[in-house]
């Protein structure tokens, strides 16, 4: 064993002289020799040949030739290959801390979620335009709580620069206006030879807003579909328990009861067909209609439906409409829910003007237009950039004399959001109320 060890010993020391000697030589002597030890048994096996033929009586000078032959043909077909060279060493260069800045940089700017760039004492080394248009500019190497001063943020930065370790929170800004953020700090690492002085670390910040705007529009809606529901059940439960108990032999009491409960369960049934309406265009809302409708003939439609109720509140619905077709991408029925939706509006709300104006525009080269003017009370300036929530009115107890739901001008709004349309709205109390809906 002991013999084994030094034979695999010295095979190595050999191994390792003949590299050094390669490394001596040039480099075409060099891939000639690593040709030669590749070819070994090629050329081994061509001078047994020449030894054979000259055995056997064969002219040595054809045999010379003949050998000769092999071994450069041998030699020449040979896979190349690449003798190992060794990498220079790259050398190391001396960074600044503004070269290691720049480096961390380089890519913030392009972002669209504010960004800055902290140092080991919380000093403000670089933001980006995003954090510059969210929170104002910061001067440099301020420190961080000149800009924000919530506590819970400084707190996680310094917990952040002291632990070397990422952190989040959640904070929110009142002004100039309400904005919720996920804000996270966490460490820059470049490369393991990083200065203890140089340590950079950076904070974003994630705006949730529309998220959180979201979630409580969310909560609010099963609120008030809850409570609208239980309002009308309770009514009927109330008055089936009065028949079946005080008023069980009251003929005219049941029947004016009876009255009261149709009418409830009409209003929980108009609930439910909203809501369904509302849930089916939810569902298709990215998808665009592509069938054209002419809405000269569709107004007319919907002025004839809405007749008999325009007379029953006392207002008369005049059309002004342009000569020719005014054609739109649009869905024909989904349309004239929209156009019932805002003229009955106008009829029930705008009554006490005695009449709704519908205009119709077509100009060549500008957009479809369909304005609903009534001359009604007007709606104050505050309710106006809700009036499309679900379930928000204006007036509650108006809202529900006028047999209303609080889903109309949602629906509305969804529709026209499918037919990439708009609804503009506008108002002046006592002067009344215009919705132009542009395509």
């Amino acid at each position: 064993m002991i013999h084994g060890y030094q034979a695999e010993f010295e095979d190595r020391s050999t191994s390792r002289d003949r590299e050094g000697q390669l490394e001596n030589e040039t480099p075409w002597t060099r891939s000639l020799i690593l040709r030669i030890r590749q070819e070994r048994p090629v050329l081994l096996v061509a001078l047994l040949i020449a030894l054979i033929a000259l055995a056997a009586g064969t002219n040595k000078w054809v045999v010379l030739g003949l050998l000769l032959l092999m071994i450069i043909t041998a030699l020449w077909h040979a896979v190349p290959i690449i003798p190992e060279v060794p990498l220079e060493p790259i050398p190391e260069t001396v960074e600044t801390s503004g070269n290691r800045l720049a480096e961390v940089t380089a890519t913030l700017e392009a972002l669209d979620v504010p960004v800055m760039v902290l140092s080991g004492d919380a000093s403000v080394l670089y933001q980006n335009r995003a954090a510059e248009k969210a929170f104002g500019e910061v001067t440099t190497g301020a420190h961080i709580s000149a800009r924000l001063r919530s506590p819970g943020v400084l707190d996680m930065i310094s917990e952040t620069i002291a632990t070397n370790a990422p952190n989040q929170i959640e904070h929110s800004e009142r002004l100039p206006s309400e904005r919720v953020y996920i804000v996270r700090s966490a460490p820059v690492i470049l490369d393991g030879q990083q200065p203890a002085d140089e340590r950079f670390f950076v904070v974003s910040f994630r705006d949730i807003s529309e998220v959180r705007r979201i979630d409580r529009m969310r909560s609010d809606f099963v609120a008030n579909a809850s409570h609208e529901l239980r309002t009308p059940l309770a009514s009927l439960r109330g008055f089936i328990e009065t028949i079946q108990g005080p008023a069980k032999n009251d003929a005219k009491a049941q029947e004016r009861f009876l009255g009261i409960m149709l009418d409830q369960t009409t209003r929980m049934s108009r609930l439910v067909d909203d809501l369904l309406s509302l849930s089916r265009l939810e569902l298709k809302s990215h998808i665009a209609p592509d069938h054209k409708v002419d809405l000269v003939p569709l107004l007319g439609h919907v002025r004839d439906s809405l007749v008999p109720l325009a007379n029953d509140v006392g207002v008369e619905i005049a059309l002004h409409l342009p000569q020719g077709k005014a054609e739109v991408l649009g869905d024909r029925d989904e349309l004239v829910q929209v156009f019932e939706n805002l003229i009955e509006n106008a009829c029930k709300y705008g009554q006490e003007g005695k009449a709704v104006d519908v205009f119709l525009k077509n100009g060549r080269g500008e957009p479809v237009e369909v304005a609903v003017v009534d001359k009604g009370p007007g709606i104050p300036a505050e309710h106006v950039p809700r009036l499309t929530e679900r379930f928000y009115r204006v007036s509650i107890e108006d809202s529900r004399s006028k047999k209303g739901t609080g889903l109309g001008l949602a629906i509305v709004k969804h529709i026209l959001t499918r037919h990439r349309a708009r609804l503009i709205v506008k108002s002046e109390v006592g002067k009344g109320t215009s919705f132009t809906v542009r395509f």
